[in-house]
């Protein structure tokens, strides 16, 4: 975000381009006010990851809105198309989207253009929420979304055709896209520079958790209809936000709202047992340092102009759009391999978890460039071997959630790595583009699991592939762990240069 960009350019002091060491503070003066991390973080930070449990729902629901299904051509045993009286075994799932529609034969298709455009819905989703929360507050717009998040979530439990279904699966996704980012944005412009890592790791955490709870919902609600409501109620508890969430004191400064900003951090330092008294002369002091290191804004086009940071977007937004792949796609694929799904799915999700909290000590102690080739190798391989592996056999459980585990490391990674590697002025764009290229993943994700009716090693293997290709592409990266964040587009395009030179010359 804009502020972000701001609060970068105050923290660089005799390092920056801009300012003098008169001029700029020597600390961060809003850490100063609240801490770090205290009660008021620790709470709202739970508050805020209350909202990803129904991105999970939400996100995952399209395995158990369209499951596996069998069924017969009138009454005899053939499955064979076209099929205008088509039968279906209603002994696991009573009735799903593909049971409700017959979206089977040439209409087939339709199961995953559904999804398909709930990940459109995310992408808009977090394109025009992340706007609005620039230039309405973080607050209003978040709001906004866990209305539309509810409203469209309990709505889609009652449409009557698919193409309205779908539509309002759009919003839904629309929704989901604005919580996610906008809930991100409040929880790292509240919690200080030391914790960010672990938080902005531990900000998945819930997702998992929701993940895990997505089949109890599935195995208790067998209809899509009820299971859709089922997991849109728990949503209405997010609209207590109205009157618990607060506006981020950052954006308040950044807009000149200097009497809330204050009343706001005067607030958190109450509650966590700071003093106070000086905060509105700190608050001041931080606008005015501000207003003084203001650089020019980069665009998009900016991160394309120059070699070293073309390589660099390249490489990062493809690794962001295979993490989205595999993660949303394996996830999937997972429901429609044999063997008892509400199991299937739930033991994916679990391992999930476990990778997020592998995911915390990893970013600590070993390189981002290390880890991404690592586990884009795992993944791949994962994959490959699940490709050989009998229709039926137990173990293709086991190698597909470790492939989803470790696209997902890589996903808790490169939220981190994306904001290490790109300067200041275009570390939004950055960002924002690795995002986009994310959602085109994940829309892309659905029509591969089709390919298993062309043959069964296909799928796996159209997932194997770009986790291949991502660890070897990794490797143009830089490394960035332990570098100060850059500023300028000079710096940027100088990152990484000098360091090939030395390495090469060893």
């Amino acid at each position: 975000m804009e502020l972000q960009i701001k609060e970068d350019n105050s923290k660089r002091g005799t390092n920056g381009p801009i300012e003098s060491a008169a001029s700029a503070p020597t600390q961060d003066l809003i850490q100063k006010a609240t801490g770090s991390f205290g009660k008021y973080q620790l709470c709202l930070c739970l508050l805020i990851f209350l909202s990803k449990f129904p991105v999970a729902f939400h996100q995952m629901a399209i395995i158990f809105l369209s499951p596996k299904v069998e069924y017969t051509c009138g009454n005899s045993l053939s499955t064979t198309c076209p099929c205008p009286e088509p039968v279906y075994n209603t002994s696991l799932f009573t009735n799903t989207i593909i049971m409700q529609w017959d979206l089977i034969c040439d209409k087939k298709w339709l199961t995953s253009f559904t999804q398909t455009l709930f990940q459109l819905g995310t992408l808009l989703g977090s394109v025009l929420f992340g706007m609005a929360s620039d230039r309405f507050g973080r607050k209003k717009p978040l709001l906004v979304a866990v209305v539309l998040q509810v409203s469209s979530g309990i709505t889609a439990a009652y449409m009557p055709d698919y193409w309205t279904f779908t539509f309002i699966r759009l919003l839904v996704g629309m929704s989901v896209g604005g919580t996610m980012v906008i809930g991100f944005v409040i929880v790292m412009e509240f919690v200080g520079t030391k914790y960010r890592d672990i938080i902005s790791a531990l900000y998945q955490t819930p997702f998992n958790l929701g993940h895990m709870l997505l089949p109890v919902f599935g195995y208790y609600f067998r209809d899509y209809s009820k299971f859709q409501l089922a997991i849109s109620l728990p949503t209405i508890i997010l609209l207590s936000y109205i009157f618990l969430v607060p506006e981020t004191a950052r954006w308040l400064i950044a807009v000149k709202r200097t009497d809330e900003a204050v009343h706001v951090l005067e607030r958190v330092a109450k509650v966590n047992n700071l003093p106070t008294q000086n905060i509105r002369r700190d608050v001041e002091l931080y606008q005015e340092s501000l207003e003084k290191s203001q650089l020019k804004k980069g665009s998009l086009l900016d991160l394309f102009k120059t070699p070293n940071l073309r390589k660099n977007i390249c490489a990062m937004s493809f690794n962001w759009l295979t993490c989205s792949y595999c993660f949303y796609g394996v996830s999937q694929y997972v429901g429609q391999l044999s063997g008892n799904v509400f199991f299937n799915v739930a033991a994916s999700a679990s391992v999930t978890l476990l990778g997020t909290l592998l995911a915390i000590p990893l970013i600590r102690l070993i390189g981002r460039k290390t880890i991404l080739i690592i586990f884009n190798f795992i993944c791949a391989s994962c994959l490959f071997i699940l490709a050989i592996i009998p229709e039926g056999h137990g173990a293709s459980v086991v190698f597909a959630s470790i492939g989803v585990v470790a696209s997902f490391i890589n996903f808790v990674l490169v939220y981190l790595y994306c904001t290490e590697l790109f300067p200041t002025v275009v570390r939004n764009a950055a960002i924002g583009f690795s995002s986009m290229m994310a959602r085109v993943g994940s829309m892309l994700a659905p029509f591969i699991i089709e390919l298993k009716d062309v043959a069964a090693w296909m799928p796996p293997v159209g997932f194997a592939v770009f986790p291949l290709v991502a660890a070897f592409v990794s490797f143009l990266l830089p490394e960035t762990k332990g570098c100060e964040l850059m500023t300028t587009i000079e710096e940027g395009e100088q990152f990484g240069k000098k360091k090939t030179t030395a390495d090469n010359k060893n």
